[in-house]
């Protein structure tokens, strides 16, 4: 009885100072945090979709057609691009490269020095000119979507290297950049960041900008605007993939929590709860959503932790929610995937885009049958002059002696 009062002074001074007004999240924050793990399930159809497994093909083929169509006279010689694979980021020789896709490269004869040029064909050209009406027809939209990211970020600003990363997802042509007076509005502005890098910052117009997930909440009439509401996230369970009943009901109690959008102040979470961990879920859901893919190579994703405000181990946000993401692991790298915009039932709208490069895509499955087709004529060709070979052979022999099947005999074997 003696100790109940000093224990009970020390307590209250270890203890800092609580105000008789504590916010609601304060107490959500004190829910337990369960250390779900659950097992990687391939998914045949979502390793199927062509335009996200072949995306990583089509970027260099995209970079080398814009080199070519810069061009004043629309093509280019080989000894002006053959060194610069690395900036194409293409592993092999560039000309083996340009030759591998002959539907969308074509090679002629230069006017100098027997060189091999490349120039694009009559289909490839016809696409890329759709290509550019898209890019016309969409500035206000990639101008929103650019907008937004920054918007995400800690700072409202970000390096113009981490910008041009991810200008293939985001749809941004590669020279979107260097015509600011064109595609850049007064909102943004180009400002100096750490390491004497470059980096563009947008000033904030006071209107609250609201996620996608809010948006279609609100369309669904389950959303009215406040900040602390929750938003349950769209579910998309794989065939055959079940949850352990401790997951299940975590997951049941993690929809239940309120959504903090990714473009609010989220410093007072506590970065050890579930609810900083759904914050963390909405800001890649968001994310992906800008993307015209509606996917990215997670290496590319890992390393925005810095800018907008990621835990170390944020990467456990795609294998804990198997229902809103799906990792593939094709093409030798791990692909984050949306699955929300995979459905026919979501409200994320396909960009325009999307289907240029679908086109595109369409190209170089034409070019691998092309190239069968030139292996298969190849060895149709050599096949019949191995046998006009062996036939007068066999003419000679006889023209010598002809009563003589022995040295006939011989002569065929020496020539197989």
């Amino acid at each position: 009885m003696f100790f109940k009062p000093i224990i009970k002074t020390l307590l209250s001074a270890s203890l800092p100072y609580q105000p008789e007004k504590i916010p609601p999240y304060i107490y959500i924050q004190k829910q337990s945090y369960v250390d779900v793990y659950m097992k990687w399930k391939k998914d045949s159809y979502y390793d199927s979709i062509e335009h996200i497994y072949k995306s990583v093909q089509l970027r260099p083929i995209i970079s080398l057609k814009n080199c070519i169509v810069q061009n004043a006279n629309g093509c280019v010689p080989i000894s002006a691009i053959s060194k610069r694979g690395t900036e194409f980021d293409i592993p092999i020789k560039v000309a083996r490269f340009l030759r591998q896709y002959p539907s969308i490269f074509e090679e002629f004869t230069g006017p100098e020095h027997n060189l091999p040029w490349f120039r694009l064909t009559q289909e490839a050209a016809e696409i890329h000119r759709e290509e550019r009406k898209v890019y016309e027809n969409c500035r206000e939209d990639l101008r929103g979507r650019l907008k937004r990211l920054i918007l995400m970020s800690k700072q409202k600003v970000l390096p113009l290297k981490i910008i041009k990363g991810l200008e293939w997802y985001l749809g941004l042509p590669e020279d979107f950049l260097q015509h600011p007076e064109e595609n850049l509005d007064g909102s943004f502005r180009f400002v100096d960041v750490e390491d004497g890098l470059k980096g563009l910052a947008v000033e904030s117009e006071g209107k609250r900008v609201l996620s996608m997930l809010q948006r279609d909440a609100m369309k669904k009439g389950v959303y009215f605007g406040g900040s602390m509401e929750a938003i349950e996230f769209s579910l998309f369970p794989s065939k055959g993939f079940r949850l352990r009943r401790k997951i299940d009901d975590w997951l049941k109690e993690f929809q239940k929590l309120p959504y903090v959008s990714p473009y609010e102040d989220f410093s007072h979470l506590d970065p050890n709860s579930d609810l900083a961990e759904k914050r963390v879920v909405g800001f890649l859901h968001e994310l992906l959503c800008l993307f015209v893919e509606n996917s990215a190579e997670r290496r590319k994703l890992l390393c925005l932790k810095k800018y907008f405000g990621l835990p170390q181990k944020m990467h456990k946000a795609f294998e804990r929610h198997p229902h809103i993401f799906y990792l593939s692991l094709r093409n030798k790298t791990c692909t984050a995937i949306l699955k929300e915009a995979c459905s026919n039932k979501s409200g994320i709208e396909r960009h325009p885009l999307l289907r240029v490069r679908k086109k595109y895509i369409q190209l170089m499955k034409k070019s691998e049958v092309i190239l069968k087709n030139r292996r298969f004529s190849n060895r149709f060709v050599e096949s019949k002059n191995v046998e006009k070979d062996l036939d007068l052979d066999l003419d000679l022999d006889y023209d010598n002696d002809e009563g003589s099947s022995e040295i006939t005999v011989c002569s065929f074997v020496e020539v197989s």
